[in-house]
């Protein structure tokens, strides 16, 4: 018998590797199909980027290229970085179909709206960036830019400045979803949380201060939305607390 345990215990690994590596090769094959899909597009996609710098530089501002091949490689990431964001549907359903036979009923309840409000929180966090943030934050430094200075951003530090906004406020505006999963696993609970609220909304102050750049606008950006995000958490909390009961 014990023999036969595990032979079959064997069995099932490697059914479940076989598995994973086919659900690793479909979520792989995906993106690549839309980052091919999206090269011919990359030059036009690394315009529409730009056009919060370069709708605040002066008549005639531009971006620079100071690398020989940057002109061509950085479209190229910002085509790869789009194709990414674009698949992360696919790639977490890929996830999902392969530890959801594993999970109880009541865990998948719990799981997938977990899952939607993670991958909407984060695509409003990238748009709230996008449409209100790097305008304001471009609108500040070029207005505090030194008389006699032109502004003239190289392209590839450009597009990796607003990659590291768009993943931070993408990753801030998950905090809703941290705290409702700190409470089904019962570290903390709502009661604990409102009580914190003075020390949440000086940590989130510090934050704003750390990932985002040396000034107040977007700073403020950052911690406001993140405070209010902080109460929704709190609410979604309460409102999942008696369904994990």
């Amino acid at each position: 018998m014990p023999d036969a345990d595990t032979g079959q215990g064997e069995a099932r690994l490697i059914d479940h590797l076989i598995e994973l590596r086919a659900r690793l090769l479909r979520a792989v094959t995906g993106l690549i199909i839309v980052f091919v899909a999206l090269l011919p597009f990359a030059n036009k996609l690394y315009a529409w980027l730009a056009q919060p710098l370069l709708a605040k530089l002066p008549a005639g501002g531009q971006l620079i290229a100071t690398g020989v091949a940057s002109p061509f490689f950085a479209p190229v990431k910002l085509a790869f970085f789009t194709a990414l964001f674009v698949s992360v549907p696919w790639l977490l359903y890929q996830a999902w179909a392969f530890v959801a036979p594993g999970l109880y009923q009541r865990e998948k309840r719990l799981a997938l709206p977990l899952l939607a409000s993670a991958v909407s929180l984060f695509y409003a966090g990238c748009a709230f960036a996008y449409f209100l943030v790097l305008p304001a934050v471009f609108g500040f430094l070029t207005k505090v830019t030194p008389e006699g200075v032109a502004m003239m951003t190289d392209i590839q530090a450009y597009l990796d400045f607003v990659l590291v906004i768009f993943l931070a406020f993408g990753a801030s505006f998950e905090l809703p979803v941290a705290l409702v999963i700190l409470v089904l696993l019962g570290w903390v609970t709502p009661q604990q949380l409102r009580e914190s609220r003075g020390y949440a909304i000086v940590g989130v102050f510090v934050v704003a201060a750390v990932i985002t750049p040396p000034d107040v606008v977007s700073q403020l950006m950052l911690a406001i939305p993140m405070c209010v995000l902080y109460e929704i958490g709190i609410l979604a909390a309460r409102w999942m607390t008696p369904a994990r009961k």
